[in-house]
């Protein structure tokens, strides 16, 4: 084990800076950071500072250039370096020198004797071994492929898309691509409001991505291979063959001094040098010399390669497919065929011959010391190292799994009942085993259970509690099957289950066995996530205590490691979907109902605000006691301590509260209060606050020992935690949605805001029935309501695709989309066809299927219809969500009325199932021909379920960091978040989710700070890696191309910010379409912008369409409705309207003055302009009257002022709800005391509407409530 850790250990050291600016982190930081650990090391705080210099790298046949290095980079950093440039990329095979003296490639830098400030490294070229070739020729073949845009499509090598440089014809913080400013601002048709229907092939910018030319025709390992020992003995290693795109054949040798051209033919082996060719040590210098077109193409693709963002070449953490792809040519590529033969059967290169112990390096990754910062950096980045290569392994051995590519441990058994060892990883389908979930709803549970597994692991993986290993585990589905993948336990393999399982229970409960070590381990974990220690009552009637559910199996493994699985109920049953004797199901009521499993639980997420608002309860009890039982001094002392509580509803003050109670003089009395308080809130202990919840109540197996009033209580305790789901968080998530401050534009978005506020998916149903009771949240409803069909569609289409042959896999798909989605479906024969054949062969078949371990072959789906799949979608809805969608039949009536919106529908199937189609038009209403065709569909890929990693340093520094921001002390908070931000690229590398959302962060406290160009270069990097690490037509994309528009025009490209904000309403109309909330914001903007660049008319068109979504959403006299009629206004008098904008500055005036009065600043500034309005209409009234009548009329210029640049920038800002930081103290003090009365009115007005909630702190107000906090 030592040895993985050291390898592991330095492997990472050589992928990224250790330590850079950890010193600052420490000393710097250490007031703010109170989080982290009180009792660090001492050497800790000694750190030798980074510092960066420049030396001279010297490479045969090229001038000698300068290299910026630091002090903490790794040599193989610079080895690195120079095999991506584009001078040097060619060059594998070689070492640096200084002096004479090879350098270690693991050695840091400032540790090297003699190396400062301009020394001269020298590129010395070494002897090639067969590996080094291999490496050289794979390294040139994926030079040669390196822009090819095929791989982004289909996540080959982590690769995926991003538009942003093409949209802004170039990287927008590179002066030299900036072109002078053009009128290019017209939008494309269907970018205009109330325009045609929304065209899906944008989003790949109408196919603009095509293939690179093509450098040689064929490049491959020769069949001459491998070299006769003869040819061996003078250094003969390894043969290629390659054919130019002049057609000319050449067979060359891989030597130990390099490459050269051979004498052998496609017939004759001939190893001698073709002397009319040198020899040359890289292979492009040799095929440079034999092909003119291969030199002009490659040096082109270097080129280009060398000219895209870092962020656009550096390979995601997670593969990331596209549901859209166009249909390139299929080329020939020998290193893909060679991949895909031979498929290494898990094999990694980088320990050569033996396939990679997972569990072994997930558990040792774990047991790294974590006592000092940069210890903990080390261990998180090496454990997000080895679960990223964990998931990405188990993605392609769950595809293996499902398409019969691997032979089953228990082949004789049936299919669906099949486990698969591959890669030292165990993989087993969403099935129930040996009817193991019978008494819990069976498929349906067994589907569900690996998620809520996937939850316990996440939970205890948070915890981190030493001695307690969890298994790696990856959900991943593909084609219809749910494929569960997990780490091994040594040794579990040698013997049963039964004799494994040293705590817990194999049978729900019959029969249970502890272990000491366990309870100890396991008490840890019930004081984290809520669990009582109960007793319970096994067959032979002794009684045992636990501390977690009954499901929950210890195992030791033959490494002495404490293992726990099936961790599938480490939280609350959710008894709104489990009627019992003490709770029936009512038609009077909402809850409980049935539902097909037992296996529903509440979320973590709920627990904690339910435990939170339980403590609010126990605090305000505790107070009143103390003002009923002391004397009137002592009691107003205490009343102003309550109401000063109920202020602020300050936790942390609340327990101070408690605090000083247990420290009170009269210890008798305070004693008292505590009991009082805790037995009012259920708590479970009698002294102190601790709310408890039973793991295992209401399970069907297991007899609970406890006494009947401690069951009694755990029961009610359950039941106020479900009814605190439905009558609190429910409400306050309908109220958040009639605010508008969520950003929700599809399914995806709207489940992350569910799950967010601990609400299940299965309270969709109820959640629509609230919402449709609001006009204003139609949006919410129509997305809603296309989740939860697309949602039962999945379900549908899980049944449907299991049981197709592979050879119809592409016909049945597209059938299923045509019943789904189309107006026409075609009768087919096909299905006819292949049961002729299945009966002439049907023996012989059915005994080939069980080996592989598929279902049995049948071609029912011919035969689906589109009435019986929207029946079946409709009982779907009502035995899952029990709401009635009214489609038993395709109805285009009744589809509208529901709010579906086809493309939407589309969008989410295909993302939910893995389905990727070609990338062009879709008719849905042609009732003449199918609207998707068998070529239509181009793949299926898996969608894949983890638990990531945490930086929880990194974490820690944002949140004290966002705090900062709340209190008004911007710089400081900019300072931590900055902070974060290094921290978690040392910990993730160069992308990842919470890097970009941290990177949203600085670039916009950067443009509050006034550093335009520092938020634009910032925040250009958040737009790449979003697109990359999430897809470009995803929902954040909209948020984050929005805000870099702003920054765009900030920096005078006016031409850029129109087309980011064109990008970002399409993708919105793409997500959901033109009727929703935000897009008054992106047209406000819009039009504004448009009117700085002279386009009137366009101008026009985006700012109606604002007022409309405005005046729909918000209210006809609502302060964004005013603001929507002034920007009109102004737009009107730049045109000379002066009536229209007169009326229009009126509605303005009419609403502020009602909302704020007549002495606010903005109702007086709103009048000011309605009287240079009348004065311009009069003016203009009059001329037109004297014309009228035949006068001579000389007409005064009319003042039509267009607004400035700064005058535009400002209005934005008003927009954007973004305000800039005065320079003066005293100012500054100000703003900090209207943000925090601003906080403690917001947390106030919580407080009253839900009682008993906690208020939950807001974004501040200079920043948009879409930067939410590190997930």
């Amino acid at each position: 084990m030592a040895e993985i850790e050291n390898s592991i250990e330095q492997n990472l050291n050589a992928q990224s800076d250790a330590n850079n600016n950890m010193a600052k982190v420490e000393n710097g930081n250490s007031e703010t950071n109170g989080q982290l650990d009180n009792t660090k090391d001492e050497n800790e705080l000694i750190l030798i500072q980074d510092s960066a210099f420049s030396v001279k790298i010297n490479v045969p046949g090229l001038e000698p250039f300068d290299l910026q290095v630091t002090s903490m980079e790794l040599v193989q950093e610079i080895h690195q370096m120079l095999m991506d440039k584009e001078e040097t990329c060619h060059r594998t095979c070689f070492s640096l020198q200084l002096d004479g003296q090879v350098l270690d490639n693991f050695t840091e830098l400032k540790t090297i004797e003699g190396l400062k400030d301009g020394s001269v490294i020298k590129v010395v070229e070494e002897p090639y071994t067969v590996r080094e070739v291999r490496l050289h020729v794979r390294h040139i073949n994926d030079l040669i492929h390196s822009i090819d845009p095929i791989d982004n499509f289909n996540a080959v090598n982590c690769n995926s898309l991003t538009y942003l440089n093409d949209i802004t014809n170039g990287d927008i913080t590179d002066k030299k691509n900036l072109k002078s400013e053009t009128n290019d601002c017209q939008p494309q048709e269907f970018v205009l409001p109330n325009g045609k229907e929304t065209p899906i092939s944008a989003i790949h910018l109408n196919g603009i991505k095509t293939r690179p030319p093509s450098c040689l025709k064929q490049l491959a390992f020769s069949g001459w291979n491998p070299p006769p020992g003869k040819r061996k003995m003078k250094g003969d290693l390894m043969y290629l063959h390659v054919i130019t795109n002049e057609d000319k054949r050449y067979h060359l040798t891989a030597s130990t001094r390099g490459f050269y051209v051979n004498l052998s033919t496609d017939d004759a082996f001939n190893p001698k040098q073709d002397n009319s060719h040198k020899i040359h040590h890289s292979l492009v210098e040799l095929l440079n010399s034999l092909s003119v077109s291969f030199k002009k193409n490659f040096s082109f693709v270097q080129k280009k390669r060398t000219q895209k963002h870092p962020f656009e070449r550096i390979g995601t953490p997670f593969q990331v497919f596209s549901w859209l792809a166009p249909e390139f040519e299929h080329s020939v590529d020998w290193f893909r065929a060679e991949d895909s033969n031979a498929s290494k059967l898990g094999h990694e290169d980088h320990i050569p011959g033996h396939s990679r112990d997972w569990n072994e390096e997930i558990q040792a990754t774990r047991e790294l010391p974590k006592k000092t910062l940069p210890e903990r950096l080390v261990r998180e980045r090496a454990m997000f190292k080895v679960h990223s290569d964990f998931v990405n392994a188990a993605t392609r051995g769950a595809i293996a799994v499902v398409e019969s590519n691997i032979m089953a441990i228990n082949p004789g058994e049936d299919s669906k009942i099949q486990m698969f060892i591959w890669n030292n990883m165990f993989f087993s389908l969403g099935f129930d085993v040996k009817d193991h979930y019978k008494d819990f709803g069976g498929d349906f549970a067994a589907y569900v259970a690996p998620v809520s597994d996937l939850q316990g692991v996440k939970a205890l993986n948070l915890l981190d509690i030493d001695g307690l290993y969890t298994l790696g585990t990856v959900i991943i589905d593909y084609k219809g099957f749910r494929v569960t993948a997990q780490s091994i336990i040594p040794g579990i393999l040698d013997k049963d289950q039964e004799q494994s399982v040293v705590h817990g229970s194999t049978d729900f409960g019959k029969t249970c066995v502890t272990h000491p070590k366990y309870n100890e381990l396991l008490e840890k974990v019930a004081s984290h996530l809520r669990m009582r220690p109960h007793k319970i009552k096994i067959e032979n009637q002794e009684e045992i205590v636990l501390h977690s559910s009954i499901e929950c199996k210890g195992i030791i493994g033959n490494d002495s490691r404490h293992y726990v699985l099936d961790l599938l109920r480490m939280f609350p049953v959710d008894i709104n979907f489990l009627p019992n004797d003490e709770n029936q199901e009512s038609d009077e009521k909402p809850f409980p109902r049935k539902f097909r499993h037992k296996l529903c639980s509440l979320r973590q997420e709920l627990v904690e605000s339910f435990i939170d608002t339980k403590y609010v309860q126990f605090v305000k009890h505790a107070a009143i006691q103390i003002q009923e039982m002391n004397k009137a001094k002592k009691a107003e002392e205490i009343e102003a301590k309550k109401e000063n509580e109920a202020e602020t509803s300050d936790i942390e003050n609340a327990k101070q509260l408690v605090k000083d109670l247990t420290n009170n003089n009269v210890q008798e009395n305070s004693t008292k209060i505590i009991e009082d308080a805790c037995k009012h809130v259920g708590s479970w202990k009698s002294t102190e606050f601790d709310i408890r919840f039973n793991p295992n109540l209401y399970q069907p197996v297991v007899k609970l020992a406890d006494c009947e009033d401690l069951i009694k209580s755990d029961k009610k305790v359950l039941n106020e935690a479900c009814e605190f789901l439905v009558n609190v968080q429910i409400p306050i998530l309908i109220k958040e949605f009639l605010e508008h401050g969520i950003f929700i534009t599809d399914g995806a978005t709207l489940s992350d805001t569910l799950h967010s506020r601990g609400i299940n998916i299965r309270y969709l149903g109820y959640i629509l029935e609230q919402v449709k009771k609001y006009e204003t949240l139609s949006y919410i409803y129509s997305i809603g309501i296309t989740e939860l069909v697309n949602r039962c569609a999945k379900r549908v289409f899980r049944q449907f695709i299991q049981t197709v042959p592979a050879l119809n896999l592409s016909a049945s798909v597209a059938h299923f989309m045509n019943c789904y989605l189309g107006n026409f479906v075609k009768s087919s024969t096909l299905g006819q066809v292949e049961n002729v054949e299945n009966k002439v062969n049907k023996k012989r078949k059915k005994n080939q299927n069980r080996k592989r371990g598929l279902l049995e072959i049948n071609n029912d789906w011919a035969s689906l219809t589109q009435r019986s799949l929207w029946s079946q979608i409709s009982e779907e809805a009502m035995a899952q969500y029990k709401f009635d969608i009214k489609l038993d039949s395709f109805d285009e009536q009744a589809f509208g009325n529901l709010s579906l919106r086809k493309l939407s529908l589309l969008r989410s199937f295909c993302q939910s199932n893995g389905v990727q189609i070609l990338l062009r038009e879709y008719n849905f209403e042609n009732k003449h021909k199918e609207t998707f065709m068998d070529d239509d569909i181009l793949n299926m890929y898996p969608v894949v379920k983890h638990v990531p990693t945490k930086a929880t340093d990194a974490y820690n520094f944002f949140t004290n960091g966002q705090a900062k921001i709340q209190q008004g002390y911007f710089k400081e908070g900019f300072d931590l978040i900055s902070e974060s931000y290094n921290l978690l690229t040392n910990v993730y590398g160069a992308l990842h989710p919470e890097i970009c959302m941290c990177l949203r962060l600085l670039s916009r406290l950067n443009y509050i700070l006034g550093d335009y160009q520092e938020a634009l270069s910032t925040q250009h990097k958040a737009v790449l890696m979003c697109e990359r690490l999430y897809g470009v037509d995803n929902a954040q994309a909209i948020t984050e191309y929005s805000h870099l528009a702003l920054y765009c025009f900030a920096n005078g490209q006016i031409s850029n910010s129109i087309k980011l904000l064109y990008r970002a309403r399409y993708l919105l109309l793409i997500n959901f379409g033109e009727d929703h909330p935000e897009m008054s914001l992106i047209d406000s903007n819009l039009g504004l912008i448009l009117q700085a660049a002279g386009e009137y008319d366009s101008a026009m068109k985006f700012l109606e369409k604002a007022l409309e979504c405005s005046k729909k959403y918000f209210g006809a006299k609502s302060m964004k409705t005013a603001l929507s009629y002034h920007l009109l206004a102004r737009l009107q008098s730049c045109r000379g309207d002066f009536r229209t904008a007169l009326m229009n500055e009126r509605e303005t005036y009419q609403i502020y003055k009602g909302l704020l009065g007549e002495e606010h600043d903005r109702t007086k500034e709103s009048a000011q302009v309605l009287k240079h309005l009348t004065e311009q209409a009069v003016l203009l009234q009059k001329k037109l009257n004297e014309m009228h009548k035949g006068e001579k009329v000389s007409f005064p210029p009319i003042q039509i002022q267009q607004p400035s640049l700064q005058t535009v920038l400002a209005m934005l800002n008003i927009i954007n709800g973004i305000i800039f930081l005065p320079t003066h103290d005293e100012e500054m003090e100000k703003i900090k005391q209207e943000l925090n009365k601003l906080q403690q009115k917001q947390l106030q007005s919580n407080l009253s509407a839900v009682d008993k909630k906690e208020a939950t702190s807001e974004p501040s107000a200079s920043v948009n409530a879409q930067d939410d906090d590190l997930q």
